[in-house]
C-alpha cells in the first residue's frame, strides 16, 4: 500500500487535515482526492470536532489537478469528475473550515481555498487560475471562486491566467489575510479560537444563511460545470496543453516569435 498522502489529526476540538504529497506539489491525484474526501467526512461526522483546518507540507499548498493522470484520459475517466464532491463538502460543511497556506495555490487548489470559510496565507504565497494556459477552463472551481471575487478581478484573472500575490488575493476577497510567515500560525489560531466560541448548531445554520439560494443550487451548478470541464480536459486542445506542460514547451496555439 502506498504511503498516505493526507494526514488526519484531532486536538482540542480541531481536526487538522494535512496534504502531504510534496513530490508533485500536492496535486489532486486519485489517491490524494480519496484521502482528502475521507478526512473531510471523518471530521464532519465527529461530534468532538468543532473546526476543520486544511493545511499542507512542502512549499506548495496545492497545484490543482494531477496533469500526469489527466494526460490521455477520456472525459469519463478524468479525475476532475470527483472534484466537485470535495469542493461541495468543504463549502457545505456544518463545521467551519479554515485554509492555512504556507505557499502557492494554483487552479483546483485555489478552488479549495475559495471553498473554505476562512483562508490565511503567507504574504509570499502566489495564486493563479492557470487553466486557460493549458487549454482547459476553470469551470468547476468557478462555483466556489466567483462568489468570493470582485467581478473585474474574476474577468482579468480567469482570462489571463496571470499569477497574483497574496496581497492582491486579500484585496479581491479570495483570502481573509496575507501575513508574514512568522505570523501564519498565530493568525490561524486566532481565527480557530474565535470560531470555536460559536455554538455548533448556530454555526451550521449561519453557514446555510450565508450561502443562501446559491448554496442550495450548488449540486446542479456543479453538474453543469463538471460536464464542461471534463470535456475540455479530454479535448484535443486540452490534451495538447497538458502535453506541452509536461514537455515544458509552449502549446501549439501560442503565436510564434
Amino acid at each position: 500500500m502506498a504511503d498516505e498522502l493526507v494526514h488526519y489529526d484531532v486536538t482540542g476540538g480541531v481536526a487538522t487535515i494535512t496534504l502531504d504529497s510534496p513530490h508533485n506539489r500536492n496535486a489532486l491525484s486519485a489517491q490524494l482526492r480519496k484521502e482528502l474526501s475521507a478526512g473531510l467526512e471523518q471530521a464532519i461526522a465527529d461530534d468532538g470536532v468543532r473546526v476543520i483546518v486544511l493545511t499542507h507540507t512542502g512549499p506548495v499548498f496545492c497545484a490543482g489537478m494531477d496533469l500526469k493522470e489527466a494526460r490521455g484520459a477520456g472525459s469519463q475517466d478524468q479525475g476532475v469528475n470527483e472534484f466537485p464532491a470535495i469542493l461541495e463538502r468543504i463549502w457545505t460543511s456544518p463545521k467551519p473550515v479554515v485554509a492555512r497556506l504556507a505557499g502557492p495555490a494554483r487552479a483546483g487548489g485555489v478552488g479549495i481555498v475559495a471553498a473554505a470559510d476562512i483562508a490565511v496565507a503567507v504574504d509570499s504565497a502566489t495564486f493563479a487560475f492557470s487553466e486557460v494556459r493549458i487549454g482547459v477552463i476553470p469551470a468547476i472551481i468557478s462555483v466556489t471562486v466567483l462568489p468570493r471575487l470582485t467581478p473585474r478581478a474574476a474577468h482579468e484573472l480567469f482570462l489571463t491566467g496571470d499569477v497574483f500575490d497574496a496581497e492582491r488575493a486579500a484585496s479581491i476577497g479570495l483570502i481573509n489575510a496575507a501575513v508574514p510567515a512568522e505570523l501564519l500560525d498565530t493568525t490561524v489560531e486566532r481565527y480557530v479560537g474565535s470560531l470555536a466560541l460559536g455554538g455548533p448548531a448556530a454555526l451550521a445554520a449561519t453557514k446555510d444563511l450565508l450561502q443562501g439560494e446559491s448554496g442550495r443550487e450548488m449540486p446542479k451548478t456543479f453538474e453543469t460545470m463538471l460536464a464542461t470541464s471534463a470535456r475540455f480536459f479530454a479535448s484535443e486542445e486540452g490534451q495538447e496543453g497538458i502535453t506541452a506542460f509536461a514537455e515544458k514547451r509552449k502549446p501549439s496555439w501560442v503565436p510564434q516569435d
